[in-house]
């Protein structure tokens, strides 16, 4: 079983943060997590690493509805960066809205649309797929 080294979570609701880490640990695939709390600051950081030559994750899991820049806004920034690593993106949100699963799946480095809360079963079968 391949583990991945780095995964980020980009979450604003501390209860979502909270699970969706306590799972990703649970999971026994991740090294090591970094959590954001919005799309600028996500944005930001990802950029810094990439400029820097550090090491950028392989799996991010978004949040679609958050302050100061949401997921759509992290999503159009992020996509102009030039990075060459294949990076996986799952949103994940709460929206049941079929237009925002829609939208999601415009976006070619976007694997998939998952329902808020996440569970351990339906993350491992993720972490697999990468």
């Amino acid at each position: 079983m391949k583990k991945i080294n780095l995964a980020c979570l980009i979450e604003d609701d501390p209860v979502h943060a909270f699970l969706s880490t306590k799972y990703l640990k649970m999971s026994g695939m991740i090294e090591n997590i970094l959590v954001l709390s919005n799309g600028q600051e996500a944005y930001e950081k990802l950029e810094a690493l990439l400029f820097s030559g550090s090491e950028l994750p392989e799996l991010i899991l978004l949040d679609l509805n958050m302050p100061v820049w949401d997921g759509w806004q992290f999503l159009n920034e992020f996509l102009k960066l030039p990075i060459e690593k294949k990076i996986t993106i799952y949103i994940l949100s709460s929206s049941i809205n079929q237009e925002d699963h829609k939208k999601a799946m415009e976006y070619n480095r976007v694997r998939n649309f998952i329902v808020k809360p996440i569970t351990l079963e339906t993350l491992v079968p993720i972490l697999e797929s990468i």
